[in-house]
C-alpha cells in the first residue's frame, strides 16, 4: 500500500501557563480567610479524582501544607465514581500511578465504597456520597474544569460533576448516571451538586483549567456559594483553550494512545466528534470516516471505556483489557455501547491499512491522514500531504518538517507522534 507522505505541524494558539504552580496555589487560598474557616483540629476531606491532571500532585500537597499549618487533619478520599473497577483498592491504585499516595502527600487516604444518603433528587433517587466525606469536619472539592464529552451546558465536567459523581463512589455515580438517561446531564449534575453542596460541610474549591499543550493555564479557589459561577467562568476558558483538531474533514484519525488518564471516555469525544450517548446529539463536527487506537496507556489499569468509538484497534490492546473494570464503568455510566470492540488486527500496519481499505473511493495516498498521540496533547500533530494545502492558508498551522511516508518499526508498530 502506498502511504501518504506525512508533515508534522504544530499548532499556534493561544496557550497561557502557569509557570509558579505552588506559588499561585498559595495565593488563590489566601484570597479565602482560611483563618476564619477552619477549626484546629478539624477532619478536612480532600477529593482527588482519576484524570492526569498536570502537577496534580503538587496542588494537592501545597493544598494539605496550607491546611496543616491552619492545625488541621486534612486527608485524601479518592472522589472518582466507579473507576479503579469500583473498588477501594482500584481506587487507591490509580492515585498512587498519579503520585498521590500516603508517604508523598503525607496525610492518610481514606479509600471506600461505602456511601450514606444525604437527600433525594427531584426526581426521587436517593443522593449518596462517600462515608468518610460525608462525616468530615470540612471537604475541600479539587478537579478539573473542561467539557464533559456525553454533553453541553453551563456547567459540564468540574466541581458540581465532582460531587455528584466522584463522591457517590460507585452506588451514588450510579444513581446519578440512571437520572441522566432520561433527563439529561445539564440538569442531574448541578441539581444533585447543589443538594450536596447545601448539605455537607463543604469549605471550598479549587478549579484548575488547562491550555492545548496539557500545561496548567488556571487554578481559581472559590467558597461555595461561587461553585456555579466560578465554574461556568472557568469553562469557558477552558472550552477557549481545548485541544481541538484543526480539521472538519478526516478520512483517518491514527491515535497512538487512549486512556482513562487521557479522558473519561478514553478518547475525548469532544475531539473525535463521537458521543454515542442515548438522548444527546452527536456533535456536526468534525466528520471522521474510521479512527484507529493503536494503544492503552498504564495509567488506565485495563479499562479502556470508549473503545467502542473506535472503528479499529490492534490485538495488543485487547490483549491489555481488564474486561470486569470496563463493564463495571460502562453499566455504571448507562453507556454500554462504549464498550464494544472494535475490529482488532495483529499489528499497526495491519489496523492502519484495514481503515484505508475502508474509507471508499479515496486513493490511500490522496486520502485526508490525521495523526495524534491523543485527544489530550494535540499541540503537535502529523497530517497528510493532502491536507497541506489548508494548513499553509491558515495563521494558526504551522509545518515544522516533511516526516516521509507513515513509516512503522520492525514489528511493524507505527513510530509514534513525537510532541
Amino acid at each position: 500500500m502506498n502511504f501518504p507522505i506525512m508533515y508534522r505541524i504544530r499548532q499556534v494558539i493561544d496557550a497561557p501557563r502557569i509557570d509558579h504552580i505552588k506559588n499561585t496555589v498559595i495565593q488563590e487560598l489566601s484570597k479565602l480567610d482560611l483563618a476564619s474557616r477552619i477549626n484546629p483540629g478539624a477532619r478536612i476531606a480532600i477529593t482527588a479524582g482519576s484524570r492526569g491532571i498536570n502537577h496534580i500532585d503538587l496542588i494537592l500537597k501545597t493544598l494539605i501544607d496550607i491546611l496543616k499549618t491552619h492545625k488541621a487533619f486534612p486527608f485524601i478520599v479518592p472522589a472518582m465514581g466507579s473507576h479503579g473497577n469500583g473498588t477501594a483498592q482500584g481506587q487507591v491504585d490509580i492515585l498512587k500511578s498519579l503520585n498521590i499516595t500516603q508517604d508523598t502527600m503525607g496525610v492518610p487516604i481514606l479509600s471506600s465504597m461505602e456511601v450514606v444518603q444525604i437527600g433525594i433528587s427531584s426526581h426521587e433517587f436517593p443522593i449518596l456520597v462517600d462515608k468518610y466525606a460525608a462525616t468530615a469536619d470540612g471537604i475541600v472539592v479539587m478537579n478539573r474544569i473542561k467539557p464533559h464529552t456525553e454533553f453541553e451546558g453551563p456547567v459540564e465536567s468540574g466541581l458540581m460533576k465532582m460531587m455528584a459523581i466522584g463522591l457517590g463512589n460507585h452506588k451514588g455515580c450510579f444513581q446519578v448516571h440512571k437520572q441522566t438517561v432520561n433527563f439529561g446531564y445539564s440538569k442531574i449534575i448541578p441539581e444533585i451538586g447543589s443538594i450536596i453542596l447545601n448539605t455537607i460541610p463543604v469549605l471550598f474549591g479549587i478549579g484548575i483549567v488547562e491550555n492545548i499543550y496539557d500545561e496548567t493555564a488556571c487554578i481559581k479557589a472559590c467558597l461555595p456559594d461561587q461553585f456555579y459561577d466560578t465554574e461556568a467562568m472557568l469553562l469557558k476558558k477552558a472550552k477557549n483553550y481545548m485541544a481541538r483538531l484543526p480539521f472538519d474533514k478526516i478520512d483517518i484519525l491514527i491515535i497512538d494512545e487512549m486512556g482513562k488518564n487521557i479522558s473519561g471516555t478514553g478518547m475525548d469525544t469532544n475531539v473525535i466528534g463521537r458521543i454515542m450517548f442515548i438522548g444527546e446529539k452527536e456533535p456536526e463536527t468534525p466528520k471522521i470516516t474510521r479512527i484507529v487506537v493503536l494503544n492503552l496507556t498504564a495509567a488506565s489499569h485495563g479499562n479502556a471505556i470508549g473503545i467502542g468509538l473506535a472503528d479499529f484497534t490492534t490485538q495488543n490492546v485487547i490483549g491489555r483489557l481488564d474486561i470486569q473494570a470496563m463493564a463495571t464503568n460502562a453499566i455504571t455510566a448507562m453507556t454500554p455501547e462504549k464498550a464494544r470492540l472494535p475490529v482488532s488486527l495483529e499489528t499497526d500496519k495491519k489496523a492502519i491499512e484495514s481503515a484505508f481499505q475502508t474509507i471508499g473511493a479515496v486513493v490511500p495516498s490522496n486520502a485526508r491522514i490525521v495523526h495524534i498521540k491523543n485527544t489530550l496533547e494535540m499541540g503537535t500533530l502529523h497530517v497528510s500531504h493532502a491536507l497541506m494545502d489548508e494548513v499553509e492558508k491558515r495563521k494558526d498551522l504551522m509545518q515544522v518538517e516533511d516526516i516521509g511516508p507513515l513509516s512503522f518499526d520492525d514489528n511493524n508498530r507505527l513510530m509514534p507522534v513525537r510532541l
